[in-house]
C-alpha cells in the first residue's frame, strides 16, 4: 500500500510539474507581435485615435513613429487593428488600415491581407 501512495504522490507531482512547464511556455511564447500581446501594442497607438477614425484626419508624427515600428511585422499589425482595444476604442480598421500609406511609410506591406480588409 506504501509504494502505490508514493507512487501517486510522484505522478501528481509530475502532472504538476508538466502543467507548470506548459503555462511557462505558453506565457513566454512568441504570438503575432513576440512577448507582447496584440491589445498591449494597441495602447501604443493612442496618438493614432483620431486618425483611425477619420481619414481626412492628420496623421501625428508620433502616430507614423508607432505605426512604422509595429508595421516592421505585418502580421502584429494587423492583430492590433483588428484587437478588442481598437475595436474598444472606435477604432474603424478599414481606416486604420490606410495609416501606413498615410504617413509614407517606405518599405510597408502593401497587399498584406488583415482579415477582410488589405493594406493599401
Amino acid at each position: 500500500m506504501a509504494v502505490s501512495s508514493k507512487f501517486i504522490c510522484l505522478l501528481g507531482l509530475f502532472v504538476v510539474v508538466v502543467v507548470n512547464v506548459a503555462m511557462l511556455e505558453r506565457v513566454d511564447g512568441a504570438g503575432e507581435c513576440g512577448k507582447s500581446s496584440p491589445d498591449d501594442e494597441a495602447m501604443k497607438l493612442a496618438p493614432c485615435a483620431t486618425a483611425a477614425q477619420d481619414e481626412k484626419a492628420a496623421v501625428s508624427d508620433s502616430c507614423c513613429s508607432q505605426v512604422k515600428r509595429i508595421g516592421q511585422n505585418p502580421a502584429c499589425l494587423c492583430a492590433v487593428l483588428l484587437s478588442n482595444t481598437a475595436k474598444a476604442s472606435g477604432i474603424k480598421p478599414q481606416i486604420a488600415i490606410t495609416i501606413p500609406k498615410r504617413c509614407n511609410i517606405p518599405n510597408r506591406p502593401v497587399g498584406y491581407k488583415c482579415g477582410a480588409y488589405t493594406l493599401p
